[in-house]
């Protein structure tokens, strides 16, 4: 994983949770109970989440799969999964986390349910690396769900283009002290592939016997979701 990535993510851990909440305007809750919908999982799962982050999306796999299942956090940048153990007990949830590269997970084959990725996998060095690398720790038959942005068309092009290149570096370089980090999340965004294009590296990662995308928001998000072969 690039280091510089790696700085910026720790440079605005603790005011991550705070900004993404403002700056999409809570959206982002609905679009993880959606990706988890998505996945299938049910009580009794296993699942791995990487790019955890500060632990939202592992939290709402954990919600689903119940005390009998396990849900692990991951994540290359150890200040982002610091808060997360406290977000999990405050929940009343017991999840594990612990700090990984999500293209070179220390997990045998075949060990988890599903293996997710949120708003992270743009920032891997290599996607299609991270895609066969959590195919491999998947059983087969189990899911590999990703969420990540995308680059809505029509009508919410323009105000989207707007509201992400020029209005989010704003709001989330004051709020954070940190411009640069708000100025690199929506360009990234901006050219990551999205749809369809996404759905080609999943094929290029040959790790999948279906895979489908699901448009969120008029393509603002979208999950895609890859059955293991």
């Amino acid at each position: 994983m690039s280091e510089k990535v790696r700085t910026m993510f720790a440079d605005i851990a603790d005011d991550y949770d705070r900004i993404n909440s403002v700056l999409s305007f809570g959206v982002h809750h609905a679009w993880r109970k959606k990706a988890v919908l998505e996945s299938g999982a049910h009580e009794g799962d296993h699942v791995l989440d990487c790019a955890t982050g500060t632990g939202d999306l592992a939290i709402e796999f954990k919600k689903t799969v119940g005390d009998p299942g396990y849900v692990m956090g991951t994540d290359f940048c150890a200040p982002m999964i610091e808060p997360a153990p406290a977000k999990a007990e405050e929940e009343g949830l017991k999840i594990d986390f612990e700090v990984a590269d999500a293209m070179n997970l220390p997990y045998e084959d075949d060990k988890f349910d599903i293996a997710s990725i949120a708003f992270g996998i743009r920032n891997v060095d290599d996607p299609v690396v991270a895609l066969k690398d959590m195919a491999r720790v998947v059983k087969p038959g189990g899911r590999v769900v990703v969420l990540e942005f995308g680059q809505p068309k029509g009508l919410m092009k323009f105000p989207y283009e707007l509201y992400s290149q020029h209005i989010m570096p704003a709001i989330g370089g004051w709020l954070s002290g940190n411009r640069e980090a708000y100025t690199y999340l929506p360009r990234t965004s901006a050219k990551f592939p999205a749809g369809d294009k996404f759905l080609d590296l999943m094929d290029e990662s040959g790790a999948f016997e279906s895979r489908r995308a699901v448009k969120l928001t008029g393509g603002i998000a979208y999950v895609y979701v890859g059955v293991v072969q």
